[in-house]
Order: C-alpha cells, then structure tokens, then sequence
C-alpha cells in the first residue's frame, strides 16, 4: 500500500506534463519564444514577422519577441538558431536567401538548410518587380527584351546586393531570355532605386514591397511582376510569363523553422497557431500593404518548398557564374 502511494503522485505529475505539453492552449514554459531574424529592422525579413507577431502571440498565449541578428547575408542568424535547444523557444525567421540562395553561393555555410532545421509554416510569398529607368525609350517587357538584345553589354542591371534573391531573378530572366547586361550590385535598394530614377542605371529587379511607393509616384517605370499570377495589388501589371517568358516565374518565400530534434508535438502546436493568426484579416492586409501574400500550409509542404527552391536557386548560381565572395 506504501508504495502504491508513493508511486501515485509521479503517476498524477506525468499526466499533467503530458496533458501540459499536448494542450494547444498552453505555454512551453511561460518564456517567450524568441524569434531570430536574418535581417536589420525594415527589411521584408522583419516587417513580415513584426506583422504577424501581434496576432500570434493571442493564438498562443505567449509572446514571440523579433531578435534582429543582421550580418553575413542571414547566416549569423541561421547559425544561432541551429545551435539552440530543440525546444520550441527559438525559431528561425527564414528567407529564400538563406534558405536556398545561400548555400548555392557559399559552399562553407555554418548551417544545413535541410539537415539543421525542423520546418514549423511557410508564411508568406513575395513577387519582384521589373523596374525601368524613366528615361529608357521603352513601355513594356518585350521592349526591354528588343532594345536589350540589339545593344549587347550596354546597359546597366541594379540589385540590392550580389546573391541576393532580387539579382539572382534579373540573371535567371537574362539568361533564359540570352540578353547580356552588365549588374551593379548597391548595398540595398533604396540607394539602387535611386539611381534608377536619374536614369544612372537602366532596369532594376526589386521587392514588389520596396518598388511599389516608386511605382506608384510615377518615378520609375514597371515592366512586368516575376510571380506565377498578377498580384491583387496590381492587376493591371503583367507578369513575365505573361508578357514575353512563359517558363519564367520568380518569387520570395518566408516562414518560421525550429532545430532539428524539436518535438513534433511542439512543431504541430506551432504550426496550427501561427497558420490561425495568418488567418486573421489585418494579418493579411499588413502583409498585403507591402506586397507579401499570405501562404499557410503544413510543416512537411514547407519542408518541400524549401527543397524545390534549394534545388532552382542552385540551378540559377551555376548558369550565372556568381563566384561567393
């Protein structure tokens, strides 16, 4: 009988840890989950989590804190989280760049995209825009692919940086079309934009979020979205596939991972509240207001994103020649 009684309280106490650890409506430990981003504050890589934060931290009862760890092309970032303990309180806030850019262009990553990650919910994607110079003698996409392909090196492609997934667009695009242009890579893309408006440079592949006031002010021209289908925001603009490359599609993704050996238990808890606060319609319009759309979906379906465009962004750095630097 003692023993039954001594036994009895360790029975009760491994009943409520599981019930504790199965309830979708409870905390992991009361602390806040620290979400690392690869990027500084105002990037797509921080406002797309800062936009969803809100309604998740009231899904899950807890409070998920933005941690911006910005250097080495979202790499430090990358690696923090793969070094951290698999339980739950640290996510990765992933991009195509460091998810499938990255290990393309530097073969000595500190992380593994694949091998190092628990994938939790794709979150949103994100389309770039073709942007010409005001002063370019030109009006649509076919125009620009004409006017390029009869002057062979002589005009200038901006980008928000060598690697980048904007620039890695621009060579996917010139080379399926075989124009030669010359890249000027700029450490971001206000500074590119700016150029583009005085005509220093001449075409600029760009964030559909950091375009869209230039494009609306009338300061630069937009030839074309490189997205699988017109973008709500702007239906009167075409896509490439539409206007002149029909196998030609090009877009951003973003979503939360955790490290490898993270419970599935806490992945599906993660997934389900996140995907519910992505429901929400000011979650949507936020993402929408800066060109981002709203994509849920299953921890495996993100898994197979992020291997498909591992392998395409490989494909794009080898046919582009990029050397890491």
């Amino acid at each position: 009988m003692f023993m039954i009684w001594k036994l009895l309280p360790l029975s009760l106490l491994f009943l409520v840890c599981t019930s504790y650890a199965q309830s979708p409506n409870t905390t992991f430990s009361g602390r806040p989950i620290r979400v690392i981003a690869p990027f500084p504050p105002g990037s797509a890589g921080d406002i797309i989590p800062r936009a969803i934060s809100p309604a998740a931290n009231e899904a899950l009862k807890q409070m998920m804190i933005i941690d911006n760890r910005a250097g080495a092309a979202g790499s430090i970032a990358a690696e923090i989280v793969a070094r951290a303990a698999p339980d739950g309180l640290t996510l990765l806030f992933g991009t195509t760049g460091v998810l499938a850019i990255n290990p393309a262009l530097y073969p000595k990553l500190p992380y593994d995209p694949v091998r190092d990650f628990a994938p939790v919910a794709r979150v949103a994607t994100s389309q770039y825009a073709v942007l010409a110079a005001p002063t370019l003698p030109i009006k649509t996409l076919k125009d620009y692919i004409d006017y390029a392909r009869a002057r062979p090196g002589e005009l200038n492609v901006a980008s928000s940086g060598v690697g980048t997934a904007v620039h890695l667009s621009g060579e996917l695009f010139h080379s399926m079309t075989g124009i030669k242009v010359v890249h000027v890579a700029y450490k971001g893309a206000t500074e590119a934009i700016t150029d583009l408006m005085v005509g220093r440079v001449h075409i600029m592949f760009a964030s559909l979020s950091s375009a869209i006031p230039f494009v609306r002010s009338g300061k630069v021209k937009v030839l074309a979205l490189t997205g699988s289908q017109r973008h709500p925001s702007a239906p009167d603009i075409p896509t490439v596939k539409e206007a002149a490359v029909p196998d030609y599609e090009a877009s951003g993704f973003f979503g939360y991972l955790a490290p490898v050996g993270t419970p599935p238990a806490i992945i599906k808890r993660l997934n389900e509240h996140i995907n519910f606060a992505l429901r929400q319609t000011e979650v949507k319009d936020k993402l929408a207001s800066f060109g981002a759309d709203v994509a849920t979906g299953t921890p495996e379906q993100f898994t197979a994103i992020i291997r498909t465009e591992l392998a395409k962004w490989t494909r794009a750095v080898k046919a582009a020649g990029i050397q890491a630097q």
